[in-house]
């Protein structure tokens, strides 16, 4: 039986290909995700521990914000001072002590466009500190062009943000921290492997004395990287350091402690990359599940007689259903090879397609361990001969002479009646589910949970229940193909409808792809809408002015904006959080007859006009949650201290995002907003005033900081769609593999088909059908099934985003079902499109018969 076995993989590799291609993409994405993952991560390893190489010990400091009244960016204080620098640089066996001041600042490009303000984290500023007093080399950073920064008015840039920005030594560097503009002259640039600014971010240097007065406070440092002699034991070494420094405030940890816990960090955050591209890699190991089952089923038809003369002579049933097995298993291993070499390739390609996109991956060499080598060829052979099984033992229950009689028997209507009922009980109970899921307003885990199961048993029965479809809707457009092209399309129906668990099969593997695509952007249409409106909801204002970091606006610029001409009016803004009866909400805090001016805000009770000290109003969420109503008093929790106060609400109105949960007085919030400072200033230009050019204005009364933000109403709908914009086209990209492999399995079905139906051809041949009218009987059996596939995936799509849609209104009150009508109408054209590309060879193999040879065929 394993010549048997053989003989058949070699004597049928021709009808094999398309089913070995399904696995090869398949596998290709399962092995090209390990390896791409593997990759970044020892990539990231690499890079940190090349940070890490002189650092025996790490001593770090808790930051603590102190009491003046200076900007919170120079308001920090930790424990580290000098003196306890100099104390660890005279513990025996350290031969380099680096007093770190750590901070954040964000660059203006040479042409005034700001760097990466959106993510100004990956901004770091450091200061440059020397090995030792005697030298002015500070080995963490090696000089590329010029020097280290010395004096209060330099600074120095890693090399690749110097290119970036256009600067040049000798240039002025703008730059802001957390306050107005600064301006200092690059005097050196820098090399380094900081993941965080290979990754995109810059690095800005400064003298040490420059970093403590913008950063923290004179003498006072955030870290001390220690250095050790060689031969130094560095456990001891730290052990030594921590009995040194004081216990309060100050962390000592060893070099490679502090490497392990990077590296762990660094795993446990691509993770979850690889954990997502692992499952839409089993999507469309699952899609090539249907096309192996059907190609199996299929060749198991064609072989029935030998099969039959196999029986005969005496194997068993086991016997039959081992050899299908091996079969499946010699292919399995052969396609996934040839997956695993695809996605060596496809993840060697994939990081300078990401570092053209700005990902700023470090350098390090393309990792292919063995685990994943091993766990992508049992992906791949384990798919394939569980697809093969059931065909297998299907095959083997096929009484000799049943199987000598016929090559293709329609199925047994029993079996098809037996099938529709699992599959309508499945597709039932997935409905409901999914119907009582419709009625939830909240994102509970149960809710999740019910949404995904009803999700999952409606699609699964939706494929079981799909070759009872396959009848009324394959007729249906029948008809039109009879109609539109005569002889032609009424052969196409009826070949459609031969056999309707394998056009079902083929269209299912299509089904599945559009089900999910649809879904995606139904749900991506609709958030989007959502968040547009929520972006600007009860917003009058025609700007909003903010700080893109984490340091707010000072509140002293509010007079500036207001005194721009064309603003008529301006509200400053301040933020924070409100603890009431267990639930937490966020706080605005803005004069109530400023605030009005720029908003437009649905009370259902009381208005703006009542707040006033102690007196806040309340978003309609919020108060139904915690039970208040207008003239309630209750005590409330204010800020990060959680200062108790007691409160009355005078007004409930509709939650918006513009405003949060709860609204008080400018008095009431500023002092607990985080440093004192505004979130943000509202701004409306004077009736008449053209918008075009006031965001210049305001940007150049406010210093042109590269951290601020001036956003009109449409860029502030942009900024919250932008990314559902981005996850959508990644996700079109990941899932139109599943396309693809349907696509296979569509060619895959009518070539096997065509190979089938030889004497048929031939016979149609011989009494008149042309060469034209045979290609387009194919042509147009391969555009109905695609069609039927199409159809049912678009329309199962759809029903799926309408009942999961419901949970996003707990968070997104402006959530409502919205049809992209013209991705759906691309989407169902998709269809025709498949089956048109699917069918060109097997219609070119099928009008290329003999015709005499076709009619002798057996």
């Amino acid at each position: 039986m394993l010549r048997t076995a053989l003989r058949n993989v070699f004597a049928h590799r021709a009808r094999l290909v398309m089913t070995a291609l399904a696995i090869t993409l398949g596998v290709a994405f399962v092995s090209g995700t390990l390896v791409f993952g593997d990759t970044v991560t020892e990539a990231l390893r690499g890079a940190s521990a090349r940070n890490l190489k002189d650092v025996a010990v790490s001593v770090q400091a808790e930051s603590a914000r102190t009491s003046d009244s200076r900007p919170m960016a120079d308001a920090r204080s930790t424990a580290l001072t000098g003196e306890l620098a100099d104390r660890v640089r005279a513990v025996p066996g350290v031969t380099s002590v680096h007093a770190v001041v750590n901070g954040t600042a964000t660059l203006a490009a040479k042409d005034g466009r700001p760097l990466n303000a959106d993510n100004s984290w990956q901004n770091l500023a450091l200061n440059y500190s020397p090995d030792t007093p005697a030298t002015d080399r500070d080995s963490r950073f090696p000089i590329s062009a010029g020097r280290g920064p010395t004096a209060a008015g330099e600074i120095a840039l890693d090399r690749r943000t110097a290119e970036k920005a256009g600067y040049h030594l000798g240039d002025t560097v703008r730059f802001a921290t957390q306050g107005p503009t600064l301006t200092k002259t690059l005097v050196g640039t820098v090399d380094t492997d900081d993941p965080r600014v290979t990754a995109g971010g810059s690095l800005a240097l400064f003298g040490t004395g420059t970093a403590q007065q913008l950063f923290l406070q004179a003498g006072r440092f955030d870290e001390l990287t220690v250095g050790s002699a060689p031969g130094t034991d560095d456990q001891q070494l730290t052990n030594t350091i921590r009995a040194l420094l004081p216990t309060e405030g100050i962390t000592v940890t060893s070099g490679a402690q502090l490497a392990h816990e990077q590296a762990q960090q660094i795993a446990e955050g691509t993770k979850d990359l690889t954990r997502m591209l692992l499952a839409f890699a089993a999507i469309a190991l699952f899609v090539g599940a249907f096309v192996i089952a059907n190609t199996f089923t299929m060749l198991i038809a064609q072989r029935s007689r030998e099969t039959a003369l196999l029986r005969a002579v005496g194997a068993s049933r086991r016997q039959v259903v081992r050899a299908v097995l091996v079969e499946a298993g010699l292919l399995g291993l052969g396609a996934s090879a040839a997956g695993i070499a695809l996605g060596i390739g496809i993840a060697a390609a994939m990081r300078p397609i990401l570092d053209a996109g700005g990902a700023g991956l470090p350098d390090g060499p393309l990792v292919i361990s063995p685990d994943a080598l091993v766990r992508s060829l049992l992906v791949g052979v384990g798919v394939t001969v569980l697809a093969a099984w059931l065909p297998s033992r299907k095959a083997a229950k096929i009484a000799p002479v049943a199987a000598l009689t016929s090559v293709d028997q329609p199925p047994a209507r029993r079996g098809m009646l037996r099938l529709g009922s699992v599959g309508g009980l499945l597709t039932g109970v997935g409905i409901l589910s999914l119907l009582y899921v419709s009625t939830q307003q909240n994102g509970s885990d149960n809710n999740l949970k019910t949404a995904g199961l009803g999700s999952l048993l409606t699609l699964t029965g939706m494929v079981v229940i799909a070759p009872l479809l396959s009848r009324p809707l394959i007729r249906l457009a029948g008809e039109v193909t009879s109609r539109l092209f005569g002889v032609s399309g009424k052969l196409a129906r009826e070949n459609a409808l031969r056999n309707p668990r394998r056009t079902a099969a083929t269209a299912s593997a299509l089904m599945i792809g559009l089900t999910l695509i649809t879904g995606l952007s139904v749900t991506g249409s609709s958030m989007n809408a959502a968040l547009r409106a929520a972006a600007v909801a009860g917003l009058t204002a025609d700007y909003k002015v903010s700080n893109a970091g984490s340091g707010g606006i000072d509140p002293a610029l509010a007079a500036a904006v207001a005194e721009v001409p064309g603003v008529a009016e301006s509200a400053p803004v301040a933020a924070s959080y409100l603890g009431v009866r267990g639930k937490f909400a966020s706080l605005t805090g803005a004069e109530p007859q400023r605030l009005a001016a720029v908003s437009d805000l649905k009370f259902s009770s009381g208005s703006l006009a009542d707040l006033g000290p102690g007196r806040v109003a309340l978003s309609d969420k919020l108060a139904g949650d915690t039970g208040l109503s207008k003239g309630d008093t209750f005590q409330g929790t204010l800020g990060s201290r959680s200062d108790r106060k007691e409160l009355t609400v005078v007004g409930v109105y509709r939650q918006t995002r513009a405003v949060g949960g709860v609204i008080g007085t400018m008095a009431d919030v500023l002092p607990y907003a985080d440093g004192g400072r505004l979130d943000s200033i509202l701004v409306k230009a004077a009736p008449g005033r053209s918008t075009s050019g006031l965001d210049r204005e305001i940007r150049q009364a406010l210093g042109n900081s590269p951290l601020l933000q001036v956003q009109d109403q449409e860029q502030l709908t942009k900024a919250q769609s932008g990314q559902i914009d981005a996850m959508l086209d990644m996700m079109y990209g990941l899932l139109g593999m599943t396309v693809v492999i349907a696509v296979f399995g569509v060619v895959n079905t009518l070539a096997m088909s065509v190979f089938e139906r030889t004497r048929e051809i031939g016979l149609l041949r011989a009494i008149g059908l042309d060469h034209r009218g045979v290609r387009q009987m194919v042509r147009l059996e391969s555009v109905v099934i695609s069609l039927f596939g199409a159809t049912l995936g678009i329309g199962t799509g759809i029903f799926l985003a309408w009942a999961c849609g419901s949970l996003a209104r707990s968070s997104l009150a402006q959530y409502e079902i919205v049809l992209p009508w013209a991705r759906l109408g691309l989407f169902l054209l998709l269809g025709p499109a498949i089956g048109v590309l699917a069918a060109v060879w097997p219609a070119r193999r099928a009008a290329r018969l003999n015709m005499l040879l076709a009619i002798s065929a057996q």
